[in-house]
């Protein structure tokens, strides 16, 4: 237990090193790109406005609001004394927005969208990994090639290809969007269904993408399990094929499992560029405008979120890595 809980506390502390260089770098990189974010404000809110000293007046006023005119240590002491109080700030570009309120919606829709493809792919690609690893013949010849092949086009390629195809020349799909542009979101039967008639092209393109990657995976733990000792002494002993396979594939889908936690836990970083392809209203798309708009407060929270989710993934797949391999703990134990 003693050796457990130091392996545990090793990582903790890196984990938490980690973010620290993380919310530093989250802050800092955003504010090295050129350019002043409260210029392109000012010209959106200015317009029409011929007066120099109204304009400098809200460039001043705009700067002060947003902290701008402090320094950069300032607003760092500033920023994580915000983020200790959960508030992400105001949004620059989509002012008088807070941070917060984009945030939440965009994860919202990059969670509907990635977490059932993600679980969706996952499924299929290690059914049809383990059917390629037993069966052989077609699935493994044929079927799995086709899927290896799409699985190695970049998200974003296949879905510029499925938009073209399916959405421009045979209008089976919308051309990008979450919802119809003549619409706002809201509760009702007309606005949900418009949003699943967007929602098929991108959530298949996201699929098709995992099932390769997985299937290949499954396969191998598959066929390493098949020719393993325990299956042939298995075999002498006449236990039925049925068992034997089960416990094959109990065994190979451990790996498969600690992917998956690892796929979910950087879903929300996962697939930004596609999303930005489909046009789709989730946090790649908000990352793309924010970097557009120059919106430090936006992008760094984005990209802190990202983040932290990628390192709560690895944490976990650690913990259980260490949970499921007995080796882990006996190494440990030993220490």
């Amino acid at each position: 237990m003693k050796g457990m809980a130091k392996y545990y506390g090793r990582k903790i502390i890196w984990y938490v090193i980690t973010l620290i260089c993380a919310v530093f770098l989250n802050f800092l990189l955003p504010r090295l790109m050129p350019g002043n974010p409260v210029d392109m404000l000012v010209n959106q809110a200015a317009t029409g406005v011929t007066d120099p000293g109204v304009r400098e007046q809200m460039v001043r006023q705009y700067t002060e609001e947003f902290g701008l005119d402090k320094s950069l240590p300032e607003q760092f002491f500033t920023y994580v004394g915000n983020l200790f109080q959960g508030n992400l700030g105001m949004s620059i570009s989509q002012y008088p927005r807070s941070v917060n309120d984009i945030v939440g919606s965009a994860i919202i829709w990059t969670l509907a969208l990635q977490l059932p493809s993600i679980i969706v792919g996952w499924f299929i690609g290690n059914l049809l990994g383990a059917l390629a690893a037993y069966i052989r013949k077609g699935v493994d010849k044929a079927l799995l090639p086709i899927f290896m092949f799409i699985s190695n086009i970049p998200t974003f390629g296949l879905g510029m290809v499925f938009l073209w195809l399916f959405a421009s020349q045979l209008h089976w799909f919308p051309v990008g969007g979450g919802y119809a542009p003549s619409m706002t979101p809201h509760w009702s039967m007309e606005f949900v269904l418009s949003v699943l008639d967007h929602y098929r092209l991108p959530f298949l393109t996201m699929v098709l993408v995992t099932i390769g990657g997985q299937a290949i995976g499954m396969r191998s733990m598959s066929i390493y399990e098949l020719n393993a000792d325990y299956v042939k002494y298995s075999r002498f002993l006449g236990i039925r094929d049925h068992k034997i396979v089960g416990y094959v594939f109990r065994n190979a889908m451990l790996p498969q499992v600690t992917g998956l936690a690892l796929s979910l836990g950087t879903m929300v970083g996962g697939n930004l560029v596609a999303e930005m392809v489909f046009s789709y209203p989730g946090i790649g798309s908000t990352i793309f405008d924010s970097i557009s708009g120059r919106d430090y407060p936006l992008l760094s929270s984005c990209t802190l979120i990202i983040t932290i989710m990628v390192l709560i993934a690895n944490l976990v797949v650690e913990i259980l890595y260490a949970v499921i391999d007995p080796r882990v703990k006996a190494t440990q134990t030993d220490s």
